[in-house]
């Protein structure tokens, strides 16, 4: 059975979702979530996540919210993606849940701020307040990858593809990957991993398309 994925190009949360059914090899397709015009508030898509966000993946009788939860039920199926050890796997989810609350949601927050908002409602105060708390998140991030390849262990796992959910994004918002060069030289081998693409060429919708 093919795993269901309600997604959009723009979203970098759902891209560590997306990047972790492609590179499983599990079968996927993704369906496009209409989030620009509030298709993620319709009746019939909160009965599938009450949280009305996305993404949602659906397997059979399973139905899942939060790229987090989803990049865990992908290791699940797959055996792939959690570290070898106990402690590798305590560690991939350090850096899960550390990007979840100090790096992609200040990421995310700002690239809609600075891209999809109307220009007349941004608020500049917002704006340079999270630009500091971005900074030092890439702080953290450029440091923990002096002299590795990877967040954890010797290979790609949900860490990596959790971090990197808002990097290779091209809209402005305040990262250069060339100022970071460990951060830079880590999505150059994540952008090398068999099977990798960008998100606007794996999942439905970009900003070209509203335009």
């Amino acid at each position: 059975m093919t795993i269901k994925l309600h997604c959009f190009g723009e979203s970098g949360n759902a891209y560590k979702a997306a990047l972790a059914l492609e590179l499983s090899g599990l079968e996927w397709a993704p369906e496009q979530v209409d989030f620009f015009n509030g298709a993620h508030r319709s009746p019939d898509y909160v009965a599938k996540n009450v949280m009305g966000e996305a993404p949602v993946m659906e397997d059979g009788d399973v139905t899942l919210s939060q790229s987090g939860v989803i990049q865990m039920y992908v290791t699940e199926k797959s055996g792939k993606f959690s570290g070898k050890t106990v402690e590798e796997s305590r560690e991939v989810m350090r850096w899960m849940f550390w990007d979840n609350h100090k790096m992609s949601s200040a990421c995310g927050m700002q690239r809609f701020l600075m891209n999809f908002m109307p220009e007349a409602n941004r608020p500049p105060e917002v704006i340079a307040f999270n630009a500091g708390r971005i900074r030092a998140a890439f702080k953290t991030l450029n440091a923990a990858l002096e002299g590795r390849d990877w967040l954890v262990g010797d290979a790609i796992t949900n860490a990596d593809m959790s971090c990197c959910g808002y990097l290779f994004y091209p809209e402005p918002f305040g990262f250069d990957r060339t100022e970071w060069p460990n951060i830079d030289r880590w999505l150059s081998n994540i952008e090398n991993t068999p099977g990798w693409k960008h998100p606007y060429d794996l999942m439905p919708g970009s900003p070209a398309d509203r335009t």
